[in-house]
């Protein structure tokens, strides 16, 4: 048992603990869901002290599930929704206000003014992102404006800021610790990914003060160790990653052009490109993935986000109440040979890669007499596969680089009718490995690595197992043809809110 790692996987919607063995197998798994606020229309928050107890409370529950002493656990990995913002008291642990989430669209009209002054070009240029409310740096700004006494108590050098990563890290530690890792840094627009350092022409022009932000470590290092009592005793925290890098590490897609896709809440798609930070012209973002320790390399990648596609399952199920639950779409959606020409745009909270509309809202197009849910179902699981084709279409423009297979993982991984879909449309295999829980497991990867459990990259590669392949079926003519009804959808669900 002491080869063990706890690997702790905040999300969007839950918070997961998952024990691997030295295999990178998972051994035992508990997961708690946790309420989602939505204020407003297009705002979205949640609770920190929620994030915090689901996470302390699965991992408590993983390890009595498998009857593991906290002095067995060789170490544990962090990995976490991004861009989510969190703003606490340094002497009380207190949030000022809710965590505003990656989703939250009210700082749309601030990205708007600075696109108008061309500082959008700035930050492009040192960050490798998009000046979208998706990032965390104009959620910091709001923080600082619009909640009373925020912007007095920061400068008094009385508050923190961090991602979700940092907020766990800082109560597991009981506030010893306040620290990010590179690859959290990076989704701040704050972060310069090229000189490593926050950036201060950004702090200037946001007006955040230096003394809110949390010290930037590598991925892959031992930070520290939990309080001893909240385990029964000190366990090293080793790892911490955001969770699409980690599903990228624990893809094992280590070498340059190799890609993978999430499908969670969002689908995310990343390919590494080395120690290159390639900068994009087709709207896709340039961030860091991970660095090994502190004497190595920083590695990067191309990434497009897909803001909505499990959540738009969800919709289904609470909106629309049209399946009672998730796994409930695959045999609906299996009812009918397709969607017979009905589009599904789950713009909910606007378009993120590659058309980075903020004003963008859902759109069922498409519909007659003859729809049934059957199709509204088998045109949501297009609309996943047809927003993650968008997005590596814009990845072969801008690297030049042919995608010969798609690595993929998430939850809706295993829905197997999605997966022949999404390889319909690209033209190419979708790989499954044996092991979907790739965010987690990347994040244990990274700390067993810190550790010793194992060396970076041999037994990494040596542990990915392949469990099935999907080769497309489509004939071209029809995947054009669906892709061009995809296109003019799309077009119509573009610039619908006027604020």
């Amino acid at each position: 048992m002491s080869k063990v790692i706890l690997s702790l996987d905040q999300g969007t919607t839950s918070s997961r603990a998952i024990l691997f063995d030295e295999a990178g197998q998972p051994i035992a798994a508990a997961q708690q869901e946790f309420e989602q606020i939505f204020p407003r229309p297009g705002w979205v928050e949640h609770n920190p002290h929620d994030i915090w107890r689901s996470q302390r409370d699965v991992a408590r529950a993983v390890l009595d599930q498998r009857g593991v002493r906290a002095a067995e656990v060789a170490a544990i990995g962090i990995t976490n929704q991004r861009e989510t913002t969190i703003m606490w008291d340094r002497r009380t642990g207190e949030p000022v206000y809710n965590a505003i989430v990656w989703q939250c669209r009210r700082t749309a009209a601030l990205c708007d003014a600075l696109k108008v002054e061309g500082f959008d070009r700035v930050i492009h240029a040192k960050t490798g992102l998009v000046t979208d409310a998706y990032f965390s740096g104009t959620k910091v700004a709001w923080l600082l404006d619009n909640v009373p006494g925020v912007r007095a108590r920061a400068e008094a050098g009385e508050l923190a800021f961090g991602t979700v990563d940092s907020w766990l890290l800082w109560n597991l530690s009981e506030g010893a610790l306040h620290l990010t890792d590179v690859s959290n840094a990076s989704r701040t627009l704050l972060y310069n990914i090229y000189t490593g350092d926050w950036d201060d022409e950004i702090l200037h022009r946001l007006n955040i003060p230096r003394t809110l932000l949390p010290a930037v470590r590598p991925s892959s290092e031992v930070y520290g160790e939990t309080a001893a009592h909240l385990f029964g005793a000190p366990i090293p925290l080793a790892g911490i990653a955001g969770d699409q890098q980690a599903a990228t590490f624990g893809q094992v897609c280590l070498t340059p052009g190799m890609a993978k896709n999430t499908y969670g809440t969002g689908s995310f798609v990343l390919m590494n490109t080395g120690q290159s930070g390639m900068k994009s012209d087709s709207g896709l973002l340039t961030t860091i993935l991970w660095q090994l320790g502190a004497n190595e390399p920083v590695n990067y990648a191309l990434e497009g986000s897909v803001f909505v596609t499990g959540a738009a399952v969800q919709w289904l199920r609470d909106g629309l109440q049209i399946i009672r639950s998730a796994v409930e779409i695959e045999p609906l959606a299996a009812q009918v040979e397709s969607a017979e020409g009905v589009y599904f745009v789950p713009a909910f909270v606007g378009l993120g890669a590659p058309h980075w509309d903020p004003y963008a809202r859902g759109t069922l197009i498409g519909l007659t007499r003859g729809t049934t849910r059957a199709h509204i179902a088998r045109a949501t699981l297009d609309a996943i596969a047809l927003q993650s084709r968008d997005v590596l279409e814009a990845m072969r423009q801008d690297s030049g680089i042919a995608l010969s297979a798609l690595r993929v993982d998430g939850g809706a991984a295993r829905n197997n009718l999605l997966m022949q879909i999404q390889a319909d449309v690209l033209g190419v295999p979708v790989e499954r490995p044996a092991v979907t829980e790739t965010t987690a497991l990347g994040a244990a990867y990274l700390a067993g690595i810190a550790v010793g459990v194992w060396s970076c990259c041999e037994d990494l590669e040596a542990n990915w197992q392949l469990e099935r392949t999907f080769e497309p079926r489509m004939a071209p003519a029809e995947r054009e043809a669906l892709i061009a009804g995809w296109r003019r959808a799309v077009e119509r669900s573009q610039g619908w809110v006027q604020e």
